[in-house]
């Protein structure tokens, strides 16, 4: 009993001791205490996302690099899983189609032509015709819209330039489940066959490339004015946006051509060793303009300084027979003989994508949307395809979350850009077997002719031979 008592009155000691100590220290210590309303943290729906708390203090995560690198490779391998770049297909064509337009003032309609004469006004989001525009006799060769969209004009091999109009109440407006068949308002006649056609960006007036390059007016039956420069005839003709009385041309002399409607000659002339079959001015650039070539490449020129290309951009295995810059001047869509599409970067050398189809035949006539977000191409299939110009991109309504998402992972994949495996992910493309098999062949005779060039310098004189960049090598002489 007395021992019992003795370890009673120890633990009272040992308890009372530490509470003394605790009441001690606690007038000496700070402590905080993580208070948060509950209010704050309480969904108001079930539907809602709970609000979780996170310390971003570096310290806390050390593996946070580690675990962005992985997300960011997740998300290039989840970009490649969703690429199903394919919208829809525009059919009803029953001849080759051979140019294309698209209406400034209306982002859904467009407008194609066909080797059989017929063009056609399309209705993009619904994927119908809205109107048959008859007239030709002959292949359409070139289609323009009027800045303001009511009217178009188009010329073919039958020696006319038709004039259409594009009000809506013609057609029967947005959404008529009724196609119908117009006639041209005007029609202008020439001696010869056109090649290209393209709308002023201001005016009334349009040009066309055939045997010379002719400006006409709409309220005239005879061109205003003509430049003719060589022998040979003229296949296309564009005007610049930012500078609209600037247009150039590309001939079947090998030569780019640059005008001005101010003056009564053109300005100067670039002649390249191989053919150029159409050129494109970037809408923010004023200076710089795109040239599809025949020799499988296209070329960025600076209109100031055309004794060097600013960048040549290559990839196709065949000719490059359109191309067309995206509303935002930073990237261009090519459509080639070799049945394939491709979206270049404005200053890149390889291409950012690839587009094709089993049954896609060769690529005539290409286009961007006047939003940026989509891809038009018309090839000799008679199909007239639309294509997102980002091939994993979304459609339809994104909720916040989800747009925060894209952003968070399109981040990460700039980010971690130069990681390897990342890089092998969002770079690599499958393609054809008649293009992939192309593509060695032209690699491996590329690589011969710059060894045959070092070798024929190592046992040559020093000074002899004279190594030229790819920018320079094609260009034979500039002409002012």
């Amino acid at each position: 009993a007395k021992s019992a008592a003795f370890r009673r009155r120890l633990q009272h000691r040992f308890v009372f001791g530490v509470a003394s100590a605790c009441a001690r220290a606690s007038r000496r210590m700070k402590v905080k205490v993580v208070s948060r309303d509950e209010v704050e943290y309480t969904r108001e729906r079930r539907s809602d996302v709970q609000k979780v708390h996170r310390n971003l203090d570096p310290k806390l995560h050390p593996m946070d690099k580690a675990k962005e690198c992985k997300r960011a490779l997740n998300a290039a391998k989840m970009d490649r899983m969703f690429a199903k770049p394919l919208v829809g297909a525009l059919q009803g064509h029953a001849d080759v189609v051979t140019a294309m337009a698209k209406n400034p003032k209306r982002l859904g309609q467009v407008l194609s032509g066909s080797a059989d004469g017929e063009i056609r006004l399309w209705d993009v989001p619904q994927q119908k015709r809205m109107a048959s525009l008859l007239g030709h006799e002959k292949a359409v060769q070139g289609i323009a819209v009027a800045p303001d969209g009511s009217t178009a004009v188009s010329c073919s091999d039958d020696c006319t330039v038709r004039l259409w109009h594009m009000q809506e109440s013609a057609f029967g407006g947005v959404g008529s489940q009724a196609a119908t068949t117009y006639e041209p308002v005007s029609v202008y006649t020439a001696k010869h066959g056109f090649k290209g056609i393209d709308h002023h960006y201001r005016t009334s007036l349009f040009a066309t490339a055939g045997p010379a390059v002719q400006v006409w007016d709409q309220n005239r039956s005879e061109p205003v004015n003509s430049y003719e420069w060589g022998s040979d005839s003229v296949l296309s003709v564009r005007f610049n946006p930012v500078e609209p009385d600037v247009l150039g041309s590309c001939g079947t002399d090998r030569s780019i051509a640059l005008y001005d409607l101010r003056t009564s000659t053109p300005i100067r002339k670039l002649i390249m060793q191989t053919r150029n079959n159409v050129l494109c001015w970037n809408p923010m650039e004023a200076f710089n303009f795109t040239a599809a070539n025949e020799d499988c490449n296209l070329y960025t020129y600076d209109m100031r300084k055309l004794d060097i290309a600013l960048t040549v951009h290559q990839d196709h295995v065949s000719a490059v027979l359109d191309v067309d810059y995206s509303p935002t001047g930073r990237e261009f869509v090519s459509g080639s003989y070799d049945r394939s599409v491709r979206i270049f970067s404005y200053n890149g050398q390889r291409s950012r994508e690839v587009y094709f189809g089993k049954r896609m035949q060769r690529v005539f006539a290409v286009r961007y949307s006047g939003d940026g977000c989509y891809v038009l191409s018309g090839s000799d299939d008679m199909n007239v395809r639309v294509w997102k110009s980002n091939a994993s991109q979304q459609l339809g309504t994104l909720l916040p979350r989800e747009k925060h998402k894209h952003a968070y992972q399109k981040a990460l994949l700039k980010r971690y850009a130069h990681i390897p495996e990342i890089r092998k992910i969002e770079k690599h493309r499958h393609v054809p077997k008649p293009i992939y098999k192309a593509a060695n062949l032209r690699k491996t005779m590329t690589e011969s002719a710059k060894r045959k060039e070092q070798r024929r310098a190592a046992h040559s004189a020093p000074g002899t031979v004279s190594f030229q960049p790819a920018r320079k090598k094609k260009i034979i002489k500039e002409v002012e």
